[in-house]
């Protein structure tokens, strides 16, 4: 879409930055419609008087640390870190510039100029990990930038561009910068360079490609650029803000006291859990350039931008669709005021709440006034971090599930200038990476050919509502640039329902993805501080009802439960309605026996449930009586949120966010010793259940302690089989096909996971791939290594474990590698053997496998070493629960995403020429593929197949629209399958791998065909 890499609107940076422009479900800055002169002149005496103390507040100047010490991360850096960390960011903050380049191009000369352009501004090698608990940055060492230069079809290209654009970066590790040259002829390429949102900003992005030609300049003439002092970097920055945090606290508190009272916005449906990188649907509509041109004018001529105008046209849209009054939209700021900071490298925007009071049937002109000064007034608060606004609001100002109070986003975009480097003609080259940022966004571009565009998550709005609304809102701007003293009355536009619930879905798929309930990632310049309610399933179904602003449920002794709601708007449903709805989607067994409608959810202090106030229920029972480990719980919410909350106080309420979330969780695991992570705690929210999850996985590893055969620790018997990844889905698998045959295994396992092993008699060996020492010991003395293991993400640490455990290997018995057919690349032929060499573009994780394989097949057979083998696998299917996760994300995730919400699916047409198995998916089944790589340890057997070789293990080839027929039956979807041409192109993989060397051990067993695992999988 033209947003993600176009130029600003006239009141932001940059479109990277319109990650940060919110139209929302919340509000701030509560200005009145109709504004007098007099008032407007008030408010711009204030404003500059307001804007004056602020300088005056901010008059310590920013400069250069003496110390080379770790810097904490600036408030806008935390929010994308934590979307990081929680697994809810993903390509969205990917920031891709593509060029079409022809002339001649010389990739060294680029090379060398992006290099020195990271040693100019340190932001472009700096790695994000964390200290005491608390995330830092540290600047990293300048290291080369390679440019790699791959031959591509104009055919390719797209394809291409958008997979390296949407491939993960590691923060913890870097780069958070990197580039790819297609080269469609000796004078004719394609540049495509990708950058983190963590170390840039739309305002950073004309610097950076400034500096990038003059070094290039210089670097293809082999003289010094002559470029001026870059200045303070950005960690100075951070170092700057959080100086300020005090200041900046009792502003936030400020302003959320004036968000308090908001609504979510009517239009827009929770959206149930899934990946991350959800879809995007884009619908446009033309705009004459006089339309354009009068809004122009028209904002002019009242002291407002065209981007104001667009704002007040989006606000009036939005109360015309709803029929809301009170509406909060939400604009891209940043912090770029002082002159020191207008040539900073580094993320620094901010989302600015606009709220807006449309009662009445006030003129646009009237609209247009209020909306000016209701930004003017959030433009003077634009320091103030909006998470630090977010932290503090209460339950009244966020959804009934914890979500923050923006969803919707409005811009003014124009179309991406080139990239252009000296000697050679440019040409902007859009790459739009299809995801869903917002519910719903309303643009403006502002072009040779000026068009409204609407982008819309489809699990949150349907195509046909959203098509309908972006009609309004061309309707709606040319209507007020022809006339601007119409009322909102008077002006087009379309009242449209509450968006409908999601399509009831099979018990398979509930029981697959759990409670409907609503998650942050269309959120993305918040804190991702929501997770279902720890409750009945029926109160996450009734919050998916968009007329339902809360709900509970309570549980008699004996009997059907009992529900509540609290229900908003003039179509609200009735109780009957939702116990209909109820119906629909619940089986019998939990189907409450009446849903009562209440003014308001009666709660404690602390945000939880109080049963007692609800009329009807049951006399609460005795309430359980507080054990070690709750105790334990609430004594770490009092440690990290400042008082000790009752055993079902709401970790938001309390005031919890998802920083203390993941430190909360790492307090919990440490003193627990059992496995946790910030998104159970998000998830479970409350001392009671958190406490029953820690005490539900202390049970499994008692009972898995219990039913071990030997002890933990014990001396190696001869033949003993080091296994790294025990406890992941390929892992467990492998270890039950050692055990099976009576083969002595050592496993690598993480301290709170070594139960999970413990039952199956296995040697266990504490450690990690990120810990040295204890892969040293786990492979001293052992015979033979099989390495299953993999962070998929950190491919620095899964190359430096391999060196580890290859340098520690000495035993005579075979190393087996688990790796993939991603360091294949993307092979010019349809057919390809095994290890046959890779073809670019290999996406990093494939550049890490190779790299792995490499360093094992050099040592084996050195040193004293055995024998090594290389087994590559594609996605492995399975019932294990780590393999069920993954069904749900990357391309087969959209797939699965669409299909549980009914929405349609679209493949990918043919190409010319196709044959029928143009698009497959190519997969092994966990069992077979632990019999190939146990096939490949086993002595003499194992050597003959595959010493010192690189050979597949695939159990078959499924064709797309098999597979997903076959997905949408097992799911009870009514999702019809489409050929499009936006489809996923990782959906465009027409590649057979051939498995000739372990052919015998991957031939299925009953119950391994695809169609019996794939439902296994999804039930």
């Amino acid at each position: 879409m033209t947003s993600a890499t176009g130029h600003p609107g006239d009141h932001a940076a940059h479109p990277a930055d319109n990650h940060q422009t919110a139209v929302g479900q919340g509000a701030a800055g509560h200005a009145a419609a109709p504004q007098t002169a007099a008032r407007q002149a008030d408010l711009l005496a204030r404003a500059r008087r307001r804007s004056g103390a602020e300088r005056a507040r901010t008059a310590r100047p920013l400069a250069r640390a003496a110390t080379t010490e770790p810097a904490p991360l600036s408030h806008a850096q935390q929010r994308m870190w934590l979307m990081d960390s929680l697994g809810q960011g993903g390509a969205r903050y990917h920031v891709p510039l593509a060029t079409r380049l022809r002339g001649p191009l010389d990739p060294e000369a680029l090379a060398t100029a992006l290099t020195a352009l990271t040693a100019r501004h340190a932001v472009l090698r700096t790695r994000y990990g964390q200290r005491d608990g608390r995330p830092c940055q540290e600047v990293g060492p300048v290291v080369r930038v390679p440019v790699a230069v791959v031959p591509a079809t104009v055919q390719d290209t797209p394809a291409l561009l958008h997979e390296e654009a949407a491939h993960p970066f590691d923060l913890a590790t870097g780069p958070v910068l990197r580039a790819l040259a297609l080269r469609h002829a000796p004078d004719d390429h394609t540049l495509l360079l990708t950058v983190h949102h963590i170390a840039v900003d739309g305002g950073s992005l004309p610097v950076l490609t400034a500096d990038l030609q003059a070094l290039y300049a210089a670097a293809v003439e082999g003289r010094p650029a002559d470029l001026p002092d870059p200045g303070p970097q950005y960690a100075d920055y951070a170092r700057w803000e959080r100086g300020r945090d005090a200041e900046l606290a009792a502003a936030a508190d400020e302003r959320a006291a004036r968000l308090a009272g908001t609504r979510p916005l009517p239009l827009l449906r929770p959206v149930p859990p899934g990946t991350p990188e959800r879809r995007a649907a884009l619908h446009t509509a033309p705009l004459p350039a006089a339309t354009l041109d009068a809004l122009r004018q028209l904002g002019a001529r009242h002291g407002a931008t065209l981007f104001t105008a667009v704002l007040a046209a989006a606000f009036a849209t939005l109360r015309i669709a709803t029929g809301e009054p009170d509406l909060t939209l939400g604009c891209a700021g940043g912090h770029r005021a002082r002159p020191e900071l207008r040539r900073l490298v580094g993320l620094q925007v901010n989302t600015l709440p606009v709220r807006v009071d449309l009662s009445g049937d006030p003129r646009f002109t009237e609209v247009l006034a209020g909306v000016r000064a209701a930004q003017l007034d959030a433009q003077q608060h634009q320091h103030v971090p909006f998470d630090l606004v977010v932290a503090r609001l209460d339950a009244t100002s966020r959804g009934a599930d914890g979500t923050p109070p923006l969803a919707v986003s409005c811009d003014v975009v124009r179309p991406a200038e080139p990239l252009a480097l000296p000697g050679l003609t440019a040409e902007a080259v859009d790459v739009d990476l299809g995801l869903a940022k917002f519910g719903l966004t309303l643009l403006v571009e502002d072009g040779p050919r000026p068009r409204c565009l609407l982008q819309h998550d489809p699990a949150a709005l349907d195509s046909e509502p959203a098509g309908r609304l972006l009609a309004g809102f061309a309707e709606l701007l040319a209507a007020v640039a022809a006339d601007p003293d119409r009322r909102l009355s008077a002006l087009p536009g379309t009242r449209l329902d509450p968006a409908a619930p999601v399509a009831p879905q099979s018990a398979a798929a509930q029981s697959a993805v759990g409670p409907a309930a609503a998650v942050p990632d269309n959120v993305p310049d918040t804190e991702p501080d929501t997770g279902p309610e720890p409750s009945h399933p029926a109160v996450a179904a009734l919050l998916a009802d968009p007329g339902v602003a809360d709900a509970a449920v309570v549980h008699p002794v004996a009997g059907p439960a009992l529900a509540y709601a609290v229900v908003r708007g003039p179509g609200a449903p009735s109780g009957a309605d939702l116990r209909a709805a109820l119906r629909r989607r619940l089986p019998a067994d939990r189907l409450p026996a009446a849903v009562t409608l209440l003014d308001a959810i009666p709660r404690t202090a602390d945000g939880g449930l109080d049963a007692a106030r609800l009329p009807g229920a049951p006399a609460p029972a005795e309430p359980p009586a507080p054990t070690p480990r709750l105790e334990a719980v609430r004594d770490a919410f009092a440690e990290l949120l400042g008082s000790r909350p009752s055993a079902d106080g709401d970790f938001f309420q309390l005031g919890g966010h998802s920083l203390v979330a993941v430190q909360l969780a790492e307090r919990l695991r440490t003193r627990a010793g059992l496995p946790l992570t910030g998104l159970d705690v998000l998830e479970q929210r409350t001392p009671r259940a958190l406490a029953a999850l820690l005490d539900e996985r202390a049970t499994e590893r008692r009972a898995a302690l219990a039913r071990r055969t030997g002890p933990t620790t014990v001396a190696t018997r001869v033949g003993t089989v080091l296994l790294t990844g025990a406890t992941g889905g390929v892992g467990a698998a492998v270890l039950q096909e050692l055990t099976a045959q009576g083969r002595p295994v050592r496993a690598l396992v993480r301290p709170e996971s070594a139960h999970l092993v413990a039952r199956s008699g296995a040697e266990v060996a504490e450690g990690d791939l990120g810990d040295p020492d204890s892969l040293r010991r786990a492979v001293e003395g052992v015979d033979a290594v099989i390495h299953a293991a993999c962070t998929f993400t950190e491919h620095a640490v899964d190359v430096a474990a391999m060196r580890v455990l290859v340098d520690g290997w000495r035993g005579s018995g075979p190393f087996v590698f688990v790796s993939s057919i991603d360091a294949y690349g993307r092979p010019a032929a349809h057919d390809v053997p095994e290890g046959a060499p890779a073809t670019e573009p290999v996406t990093p994780y494939g550049q890490a496998k190779a790299e792995c394989e490499r360093i094992l097949l050099a040592a084996a057979g050195t040193g004293g070493r055995g024998p090594g083998a290389v087994v590559r696998s594609p996605l492995v299917w399975g019932p294990h629960r780590r393999l069920r996760d993954q069904l749900r994300w990357g391309a087969t995730g959209a797939l699965y995403q669409a299909a549980l919400a009914g929405r349609p699916i679209a493949l990918p047409a043919p190409p010319p020429g196709a044959g029928p198995d143009h698009d497959v998916a190519c997969w092994v089944h966990a069992a077979a593929l632990a019999r190939a790589v146990v096939g490949c340890a086993d002595g003499a057997a194992g050597t003959a197949r595959a010493a010192g070789r690189i050979v597949n293990a695939v159990s078959g080839h499924v064709p797309w629209p098999e597979f997903t027929a076959e997905l949408v039956r097992l799911l009870g979807s009514s999702s019809p399958l489409e050929e499009a041409a936006d489809a996923d192109p990782e959906l465009l993989r027409p590649w057979r791998y051939r498995a000739d060397a372990l052919a015998d051990l991957l031939r299925p067993e009953p119950g391994e065909d695809w169609r019996t695992v794939l439902a296994a999988m999804t039930g």
